[in-house]
């Protein structure tokens, strides 16, 4: 049954995923483009979706994921509330048992030498997930058709390494992240119109 196996596979994600939304994405993707359930284009824009919209990006991908089988957007494949919410409850339920546990605890994990040691190998393995993220958002980003000469001169290319050297220096800058993401959604529909123009 569709509504178990989500339950079960964002369970597993909160389970065993450290440092963050960040830090879950590949595993996310590993299991919902392995799965066919979204194409890896799809994936990018429901990560693109969830860190641009209100609340924890976990949360939000979930509760995507959860709602709509990406793959047959056109057909009816949709899972709806209950996926959502099957997703979504998978997804914050081992976190919620462990917070409580830690602060039942709370004295006793504070000077434990076995949790700060796992927190410090923890720490540059989260670090790895998110640079392994990035890459591979990156690739579907700037290299759709694969890597190719070609690639480099297409205007998806350009116009990708524009937006996000904007951001990324605007960021350096200390703008307010609400308003770097207003900013390149705006960015995004006017390129997007010139490229209809230019082509």
């Amino acid at each position: 049954m569709i509504f178990l196996e989500l339950f079960l596979i964002f369970l597993k994600l909160g389970a065993f995923t450290f440092g963050g939304g960040a830090a879950m994405m590949p595993f996310l993707e590993d299991e919902v483009v392995g799965r066919g359930w979204l194409t890896a284009e799809q994936f990018v824009d429901f990560v693109a979706i969830s860190e641009s919209t209100p609340g924890p990006f976990a949360v939000n991908i979930a509760t995507y994921i959860g709602s709509i089988k990406g793959v047959e957007f056109g057909g009816n494949a949709l899972w709806g509330i209950l996926g959502a919410a099957c997703a979504t409850f998978g997804l914050v339920l081992p976190s919620f048992v462990i917070i409580l546990l830690i602060a039942r605890f709370y004295d006793k994990f504070k000077q434990s030498r076995l949790v700060s040691g796992a927190m410090k190998g923890l720490k540059p393995v989260s670090i790895g997930l998110i640079a392994a993220a990035v890459l591979s958002i990156g690739q579907v980003v700037l290299f759709p058709s694969g890597f190719a000469f070609s690639e480099f001169l297409s205007y998806n290319f350009i116009t990708s390494l524009i937006l996000f050297g904007a951001m990324f220096v605007l960021s350096i800058k200390k703008l307010h992240p609400i308003l770097i993401v207003l900013f390149s959604g705006v960015a995004g529909v006017g390129l997007g119109f010139l490229e209809k123009l230019l082509v």
